[in-house]
């Protein structure tokens, strides 16, 4: 997995670092999963930038894979995210 970093899309404020992995990069949507480094509250939507390790950034939208969570205490989720544009 790569690393970037998630922020929030309404005021461009950092949230957490992230370790993702791309699954499709068409010309029109990027789409994968990521899993946050560090346990922080994210709720589902679309008010997210992920930056790429790259220095790429995009809007996303995240959805948490309920049935698929890292070992921890708290639990780190991975999320399925969708890059809304670039």
């Amino acid at each position: 997995m790569d690393r970037g970093k998630l922020y929030s899309y309404r005021d461009n404020k950092f949230i957490v670092d992230v370790n993702y992995k791309l699954y499709d990069e068409s010309e029109s949507s990027w789409r994968g999963e990521l899993v946050p480094m560090e346990y922080k509250p994210i709720s589902n939507g679309e008010g997210y930038v992920i930056e790429f390790q790259n220095g790429t950034r995009g809007r996303c939208s995240l959805k948490k894979k309920v049935n698929r969570a890292v070992s921890g205490v708290p639990p780190l989720y991975y999320y399925y995210f969708v890059v809304l544009n670039r």
